[in-house]
């Protein structure tokens, strides 16, 4: 399996944001299914999901803080990387 994701230490926290189409973060039942496959891949830490729009605006879907947190930083400042898994 391949994903574009990032792993992000800020604050005592690290957490793991993944890229996914946008009919998943707006779906609560599909985001936290996506979630949960996803914290296998990044296990023991907070899985934050990430789409974006057709004008390339991002949407979070995780825990409130760490969404809150990314609305807020650039997106050209997360350290994105091309993951892969067996």
């Amino acid at each position: 399996m391949h994903l574009e994701g990032a792993v992000i230490k800020e604050q005592g926290q690290t957490f793991a944001v993944v890229v996914v189409k946008r009919h998943i973060t707006d779906n609560r039942h599909e985001a936290a299914k996506a979630s949960q496959n996803f914290s296998r891949c990044f296990p023991g830490m907070p899985i934050v999901l990430m789409s974006q729009d057709s004008r390339g605006t991002p949407t979070y879907f995780g825990r409130r803080d760490l969404a809150n947190f990314l609305s807020r930083v650039s997106m050209n400042r997360i350290p994105w990387k091309r993951y892969t898994f067996n």
